[in-house]
């Protein structure tokens, strides 16, 4: 294959003429916080549903295009990427009776197809085809449960990228779509007991306010097959507090019925009710977990035990087992105790508990018995992530998925009882991870805390300053931010690129202490932490501020925007995607409510209000200052995050900006906060996203023909 000439090559004199922003409209709108008056100009912004809304997203995306459409190498780069992506891609596989079922993408299909095959020597044919449910491949699968006989299959629906889901029943003898339609679903899963399943949902929504009314009052039914839902059983709610949300679980041997409730993304209580002793109906609900201040979920049930993976005086997690005759987690009998690595998760199956660790953000997979005695490790290829290892107590084996950084998905089997693994499926694409090295190390933040980095690039990369660099960051919500391949980096890589990989404070690789060290009233950390990655990459001579761009989507787009805002002069590109920008009112949205326990509130206490005010991006713009090239990236479906944080940013940022960089607002059609977007829309993005970042750096890639 032929490359370009030189190194990078020169771009031509890029564009200088200032870009013509569309004008936006402010209104006179100003809010009282505790004595604070802040002004809200483009409060209109939020009402996605008006026609000015949607004249001022034409508006934008015009002048985005349009800037995106004169850069020379944009379509090569879409081309390269289309190219690079269009290998098969396969899921592991799950035993479920005599089928296997997995997920395959042929290359470019915009939705992965679930097959099946009968046993380890079937021929796989096509179970399930979500490319059927829409036209454009904006319509996605969500959720799938088979029954516990299974005959029936239960799968959920997302149109646009939304959060709301429609569940669907199929016969897996047949093939045939039952009557049975769920609508409202929504933070659900579906957990099948006797001859129906138990789901959560929302009322339905005010007319006009589907993608933004807040949701309130989470409930929890069951639904008897052949039914309408309108005769769904409610099997639980509390009217006394609405902004609380609740998932139902059902152990394997549906002996216990589980209700999960959270008052937000982190801490939950657990009720239980023991389905032996009676309907569930004849029944109190029993308290397991009290209280939101711990992190604890069910792992399965040996008998009458239950086994829970918790960070009750914890921090880096242990299991343990209790019943309902000692429920008091001071009484709970530690199974596998806590350990300097982070318990990320465990599996009970096939009688063995199959335990995943973090070290410095990599996996390590031991297996114990049901006692906690160890018994072996799992012996993995490389520093990377291992995935997988689910299944059902009647399996000998199971399967798991592991990857890094430059080592693609590759399929395992894992014999429990032997211990052994043997290659069950390797991914072939046009990428040589030879060509390329993965670096780990530790920098020091603003307060002289160590940060974890992982640094990927070519072999042979001279450090001398010039290198396009790709710092990627999220930083929240106890999320851990491990090695995984990404097809998208290869154009970048390939073009001498830097990927870098910061583990910031408030994700959860070194337990609830690094999470805690970055939320709430220490949420500045993360930004310095983020900083900080970029002023060591600097130092190191990997790249310089003029080769700099920032990456981030969701809690991640918060942080891009509050780094660029706070060191503007550090980064010469920023992207911040589907962002949480607005922090004085992200919690009178869809479920934004179930961020305060993270952020805090600008209604809460004035120390919260002060916090927030004093880092969120759109509050924190300056008229005058010259920004870096940003290209702001949300899309017209997110019910997660609504747009109107990257709208209001965007009218904000541009009225602020001085200087020649473009400062541009992304708005994608039929797309949500991300989770089943379409691959011809994951492509036309990140095509979009490369020639942004090269253009503004002044670098022409080299792009494999």
């Amino acid at each position: 294959m032929l490359w370009g000439t030189g190194i990078f090559g020169t771009l031509m004199a890029q564009q200088t003429t200032p870009l013509n922003y569309p004008k936006t409209a402010k209104v006179d709108q100003k809010d009282d916080y505790f004595g604070t008056i802040v002004a809200d100009p483009y409060r209109w912004l939020e009402v996605s549903d008006s026609s000015a809304v949607a004249d001022w997203v034409t508006a934008q995306n015009e002048v985005t295009f349009g800037y995106l459409e004169q850069i020379p190498f944009r379509q090569a780069l879409r081309d390269r990427l289309e190219q690079v992506w269009n290998y098969e891609r396969y899921s592991a596989p799950y035993r479920r009776g005599e089928y296997l079922y997995f997920y395959k993408n042929d290359g470019l299909q915009n939705q992965s197809v679930l097959y099946r095959q009968k046993g380890d020597n079937g021929t796989p044919e096509v179970f399930f085809d979500p490319n059927k449910l829409s036209t454009d491949g904006t319509s996605s699968l969500g959720g799938t449960s088979f029954s516990k006989d299974n005959r029936y299959f239960a799968y959920s629906v997302s149109k646009g990228g939304s959060d709301w889901r429609e569940v669907y029943i199929i016969d897996t003898q047949t093939g045939k779509k039952l009557a049975d339609h769920i609508q409202w679903s929504k933070f659900s899963g579906i957990s099948w007991y006797k001859d129906g399943f138990f789901y959560s949902r929302y009322d339905a929504p005010a007319e006009g306010k589907l993608l933004e009314a807040k949701n309130e009052y989470h409930k929890v039914y069951y639904h008897r097959l052949g039914e309408a839902q309108s005769e769904d059983q409610l099997i639980f709610e509390n009217r006394d507090k609405p902004l609380r949300n609740f998932g139902a679980g059902v152990s394997e041997d549906e002996r216990f019925l589980f209700i999960y409730a959270s008052e937000g993304t982190s801490g939950r209580e657990i009720y239980v009710k023991d389905l032996s002793k009676g309907s569930q109906e004849q029944q109190e609900w029993t308290t397991l977990v009290s209280g939101f201040n711990t992190e604890t979920g069910i792992v399965g049930t040996i008998g009458d035990k239950i086994l829970l993976l918790t960070n009750y005086k914890a921090p880096k997690y242990r299991l343990v087992a209790t019943d309902l005759s000692k429920t008091s987690a001071d009484a709970w009998e530690t199974i596998i105790p806590e350990t300097a690595q982070v318990l990320d998760g465990v599996s009970h199956v096939g009688g063995r508990l199959i335990a995943s660790y973090l070290k410095d953000a990599s996996t390590q997979v031991v297996v114990f018995d049901e006692k906690g005695q160890k018994l072996h490790e799992v012996k993995l290829p490389a520093i990377g992530t291992a995935g997988g290892f689910g299944g059902r107590q009647e399996d000998k084996e199971v399967f798991y998925t592991f990857t890094s950084f430059t080592y693609p998905p590759t399929i395992y089997r894992y014999d429990i009882e032997r211990n052994v693994s043997t290659l069950y499926r390797q991914t072939k694409l046009d990428f040589n991870p030879e060509d390329y090295e993965t670096t780990e190390t530790f920098y020091k933040s603003k307060d002289g805390t160590p940060v974890h980095l992982f640094i990927v690039h070519k072999k042979g990369l001279k450090r001398n300053g010039q290198n396009p660099t790709y710092l990627y960051g999220y930083g929240g919500f106890n999320i851990s931010l491990t090695p995984s391949f990404n097809t998208a980096l290869i154009p970048f890589l390939e073009s001498g690129g830097i990927y870098a990989l910061a583990n910031l404070r408030g994700g959860a690789e070194y337990g609830e202490e690094w999470h805690k060290g970055g939320m709430l009233l220490n949420k500045q950390n993360v930004f310095d932490d983020f900083i900080a990655a970029g002023e060591y990459l600097i130092s190191k001579k990997y790249t310089s501020s003029q080769h700099l761009a920032i990456a981030g989507g969701s809690n991640g787009g918060l942080l891009v925007g509050a780094c660029m805002t706070q060191r503007p002069d550090l980064f010469k590109v920023a992207l911040p995607a589907v962002g949480v920008l607005d922090m004085l009112r992200f919690h009178k949205f869809t479920i934004g409510w179930a961020w305060v326990v993270e952020y805090g509130s600008s209604e809460r206490s004035k120390e919260e209000f002060a916090n927030l005010y004093r880092y969120s991006p759109l509050h924190n713009l300056k008229p005058g200052v010259q920004y870096p090239a940003t290209l702001i990236k949300t899309a017209d479906h997110d019910d997660r995050v609504v747009p109107a944080h990257s709208f209001k940013f965007a009218a904000t940022l541009q009225e602020a900006h001085k200087g020649a960089n473009p400062v541009l607002i992304r708005i994608d059609a039929k797309a949500g906060h991300g989770a089943g977007k379409p691959t011809s829309k994951i492509l036309d993005e990140w095509a979009d996203t490369w020639a942004f970042v090269f253009y503004n750096m002044g670098i022409t890639p080299r792009i494999k023909q």
